[in-house]
């Protein structure tokens, strides 16, 4: 952590209607899937702002032999996740409601990452909010020490300037090599993806390695 800081929040606070199975979700299913709980032994995938889980689950599917951690800050969308596993469960699925930063400062440890995912993440449009981007110098120190070399990081928007962004910031960093990317197959379309799409947005896949 900078100087020893709290680093620069990259999500809105949002603060939507908690229902009771919500808290039942956290309180009940959520103990089930702590990350605590894995074998370290399997490589694992961070999913910076999983929502509601769809491309955490997706994932899974397609990568059996690879765990999944699927953070958000946001209650509503864990909890979705999580009573979706409670019905079809998943043994490679684990679930955070943390912040992804407070994840990768305190809880991951160097090379303990075998990809980050960051789908869609807020853009911050606005010149002075721009520090906010996820996709950003420290955070991308920090995720060169917690990827393995080799490791993947994906990254998906449907906003032009972050895509130009992000690139600039990735291309810049020693620690990584990649460039456009393919759409990953397993992903969903729905959700922030369809509803670019549906605005007449283009999709821009980002894929890097950490060298």
């Amino acid at each position: 952590m900078p100087d020893g800081h709290p680093r620069i929040r990259t999500f809105h606070a949002r603060h939507g209607r908690i229902t009771d199975v919500m808290r039942r979700a956290i309180a009940d299913i959520g103990p089930r899937h702590d990350v605590a709980r894995r074998d370290p032994s399997r490589p694992l995938v961070l999913e910076v702002g999983c929502g509601s889980g769809d491309a955490a689950l997706a994932f899974a599917d397609a990568h059996p032999d690879v765990d999944v951690l699927a953070a958000d800050v946001h209650t509503p969308g864990i909890a979705h996740l999580l009573l979706a596993l409670d019905a079809d469960p998943r043994p490679n699925v684990w679930v955070a409601r943390a912040d992804a930063l407070d994840l990768l400062d305190h809880d991951l440890g160097p090379g303990s990452l075998a990809g980050v995912h960051v789908f869609f993440p807020d853009p911050w449009p606005k010149a002075r909010h721009r520090k906010r981007r996820f996709i950003r110098a420290d955070v991308l120190d920090l995720l060169a020490d917690r990827i393995a070399p080799g490791g993947h990081l994906l990254v998906a928007t449907d906003v032009e300037d972050y895509a130009r962004h992000a690139r600039a910031e990735l291309d810049a960093h020693p620690d990584f090599a990649g460039g456009p990317g393919e759409r990953p197959g397993w992903r969903p379309t729905e959700g922030y993806e369809a509803k670019g799409a549906a605005a007449g947005r283009t999709i821009v896949e980002l894929a890097y390695r950490r060298r």
